[in-house]
């Protein structure tokens, strides 16, 4: 079984990051190949960003030629795209943000989401909603620290301001808790025990999905919502920069 795991940012050592994240959770025969956009934001962060993501992975996928991959992960957590993608690839795609909260659904009563900055917040409430587990979330709390921040390396610092939000998101009445930020892989590892709290990781919970979904045969519906793109022109910009 062969899993392409997509960055939504241009940060190849975030990519890296994730896909050793991916590479822990899969199962004996599974292969994961992390993709990076060409094109987008270093660190998706706010509707701007996110919009900007969507149409970048998008496009990446569009243009893949590497080998054939049965299922498609999207490690980008709140962030735009996903039903794109469904639409434009003929393999399960599971989105860590659905995956994430799906199963924390099943362990427990309400969730809490931990994520990056706290204006990242409203825009994954909105996802969550879309994807129609909004109502089990009991918080979105971030943490104050941005994208690039998890990654340089300040582990301590980290996981402190992981644990005062985790604290917020239990005390609103989270019973499990969700990494909100694909760059935040490994921490439920860390700060688990500590929490005395279920710890989900969206990109170890995205990766079991879809080795399922392949296990058992399952691909994204036609049948409406999902229906192949209808022909037409499209004209796919190249090379912009701001």
């Amino acid at each position: 079984m062969r899993i392409v795991v997509t960055n939504c940012n241009t940060t190849q050592e975030m990519t890296e990051e994730i896909v050793r994240g991916a590479r822990a959770a899969a199962g004996p025969g599974t292969t994961v190949t992390g993709l990076t956009p060409a094109w987008g934001p270093e660190s998706a962060e706010g509707w701007l960003d996110s919009y900007l993501s969507a149409a970048a992975v998008i496009d990446l996928l569009r243009t893949y030629d590497g080998p054939p991959y049965d299922a498609v992960v999207m490690a980008g957590f709140g962030e735009h795209g996903r039903e794109g993608v469904r639409e434009l690839v003929d393999v399960p795609v599971v989105d860590i943000t659905e995956a994430a909260a799906h199963l924390a659904c099943l362990l427990g009563r309400r969730y809490g989401v931990v994520t990056t900055l706290e204006r990242s917040c409203g825009q994954i409430e909105d996802s969550l909603e879309l994807a129609g587990v909004g109502r089990n979330c009991a918080a979105v709390v971030g943490t104050g620290l941005s994208v690039l921040d998890l990654g340089d390396g300040d582990r301590e610092r980290t996981e402190e301001a992981f644990l005062a939000a985790a604290e917020q998101a239990g005390r609103a009445g989270a019973e499990v808790l969700v990494l909100g930020c694909a760059g935040m892989t490994g921490l439920e590892r860390v700060v688990g025990e500590k929490l005395g709290l279920p710890v989900v990781d969206g990109v170890a919970a995205a990766v079991k999905l879809a080795e399922s979904l392949v296990a058992l045969g399952l691909t994204t519906s036609r049948a409406g919502s999902y229906a192949k793109p209808v022909p037409k022109r499209r004209v796919w910009g190249r090379g912009m920069t701001a």
